[in-house]
């Protein structure tokens, strides 16, 4: 009996605490599970509310599986068998109710959230909001601050509590746009615009990256979200602004070479317009219209011994 019961701790108990110990050592550096901002925090809480919902089906499995082995166990076990037993109304009560009310609630939770996480709604006001278009390249992100006339390669800079409005695109293959720490997700794809609304609610460094495969450069295409004081933000553009170097349509072209682990680049002027110029790039063209044939005028007939 006693060795029974160290082989279920063994083999049941003490995977579970190795999971739970490594569960704990990840929450202090998981940037989902440590949020820096207001949109990340919100889909933190909505994890966690649904993993403790699902949990109310997890834990009694667990449990009455080492119950059920040590109340029906061969030497020693009280369980009464029943071979002809087939239905309990109140099994079936919490076997069909309990499952469908987690059903329910998450179906609630997913339609409640995915209006108030809409990652085109706007989460401040104009006053409030930066304006940054963001342009997926092989193997790097371009981002143009069109308020402020300048652009970066792989260093999105914004101030603390404001709020970073984005335009997105590509000009390659579909490319996906994460920073865990200040949450959402989007996509960009070519000829195509796509939204999304962050905030970061303390200052620091966050990486981002591309988590849609793409090919050489895929997994070095990071780049890092900073949230600074108004005050180096302000040092940040003058910072980009004294490079003097222009983001012309020759320049843009030499950029959107495929390139692996591009460095941190500035860009003091960018042409008016180059987001624009980017997804004209994919536009479907209006076909020239058929030309209808015109058929050749009738000849005139020939009638006994006139000529024709």
């Amino acid at each position: 009996m006693k060795r029974s019961f160290l082989n279920i701790f063994k083999w049941g108990i003490t995977p579970l605490i190795v999971l739970l110990l490594l569960a704990g050592c990840g929450l202090q550096t998981s940037p989902v599970a440590d949020p820096k901002g207001p949109i990340a925090l919100i889909e933190r809480d909505l994890l966690y509310t649904a993993f403790f919902i699902m949990l109310i089906v997890v834990i009694p499995v667990y449990l009455m599986v080492f119950w059920f082995i040590w109340r029906y166990r061969a030497k020693g076990g009280t369980g009464e068998y029943k071979p002809d037993w087939n239905k309990s109304v109140i099994i079936e009560v919490f076997v069909w109710s309990i499952p469908a009310l987690i059903i329910i609630t998450l179906g609630y939770l997913v339609w409640t959230y995915s209006y108030k996480l809409d990652p085109y709604k706007k989460i401040a006001t104009p006053e409030n909001t930066i304006n940054v278009q963001v342009v997926a390249q092989d193997w790097k992100w371009l981002f143009i601050y069109p308020e402020l006339g300048i652009a970066s390669v792989n260093e999105l800079a914004f101030p603390v509590d404001k709020a970073v409005s984005m335009r997105l695109t590509s000009d390659t293959v579909m490319n996906s746009f994460l920073v865990p720490a200040l949450g959402g997700q989007i996509y960009a794809m070519a000829g195509m615009t796509s939204q999304l609304n962050l905030m970061a609610s303390e200052t620091g460094s966050f990486r981002g990256r591309n988590t849609q495969y793409s090919g050489d450069g895929f997994a070095m295409q990071f780049f890092q979200a900073v949230a600074m004081t108004p005050e180096e933000f302000a040092a940040w553009v003058a910072k980009a602004k004294m490079h003097q170097k222009p983001l012309t349509t020759a320049a843009y072209e030499q950029l959107a070479k495929p390139t692996i682990g591009h460095a941190v680049e500035y860009f003091s002027w960018v042409k008016q317009d180059l987001f624009d110029d980017i997804l004209r790039k994919y536009a479907k063209r209006t076909p020239p219209p058929l030309r209808r044939h015109t058929p050749a005028p009738a000849l005139p007939s020939c009638e006994g011994d006139k000529p024709c």
